[in-house]
C-alpha cells in the first residue's frame, strides 16, 4: 500500500508554479536558517518560514532517503484559487529557500513561500488517508473541506 493517497514524484522534473504568483508579494522575503518551533521569544515567527509539526518531522524522516527533502509548491487551480502541492525532490534550485528540524527539510520556492509564510505543515493520519497538508496558514483567507486547496487574504 501507498503511504500517502496523492500522487507523489520522486525525483522526476516538477513544475514551475503558475507564472503570476510572485506579483501579488509587495514586501521582500526572509528566511531563518533553520526552522523552529512557533514561540513567544522570537520576534516575528511568521516573517518568511514554514514551521514543522512533529508527526511531519517523523514522517519524513521514515520515508527520505539520502538527499531527499519534501518539497512544497502553490499552484494556481484547486476548488479556492490556490492548491498545496508535496513531492519528494532532490534538486535545489536557485530560487528555493529551504529550513530543517529534527533532520528532516523541507524546500519552497520563493513564489509559493509568500503564500505560505507562518504556516505549520503536519502530516495527518486519518482513517481514510494519510497525507502531508498545510495547517493554520495566515495567508489564506478561507480553505477547502479537502485540505489541499484555499483563497488568499488581499
Amino acid at each position: 500500500g501507498s503511504w500517502c493517497s496523492a500522487p507523489l514524484c520522486r525525483g522526476g522534473a516538477l513544475q514551475k508554479p503558475t507564472a503570476g504568483l510572485a506579483c501579488a508579494v509587495g514586501r521582500p522575503l526572509r528566511w531563518a536558517s533553520s526552522f523552529s518551533q512557533p514561540g513567544p521569544t522570537e520576534s516575528e515567527p511568521s516573517e518568511g518560514q514554514v514551521f514543522l509539526s512533529e508527526s511531519c518531522v517523523k514522517r519524513l524522516l521514515e520515508i527520505t532517503e539520502g538527499s531527499e527533502f519534501l518539497r512544497l509548491q502553490v499552484e494556481g487551480g484547486g476548488c479556492s484559487g490556490f492548491q498545496y502541492k508535496f513531492s519528494l525532490d532532490t534538486v535545489i534550485n536557485p530560487d528555493d529557500r529551504q529550513g530543517q528540524r529534527g533532520g528532516a527539510r523541507v524546500v519552497v520556492d520563493v513564489d509559493s513561500l509568500a503564500f505560505v509564510k507562518g504556516s505549520m505543515v503536519d502530516f495527518s493520519q486519518e482513517l481514510i488517508r494519510s497525507s502531508f497538508q498545510v495547517v493554520s496558514n495566515p495567508q489564506a483567507e478561507k480553505g477547502c473541506s479537502c485540505g489541499t486547496s484555499f483563497s488568499v487574504k488581499f
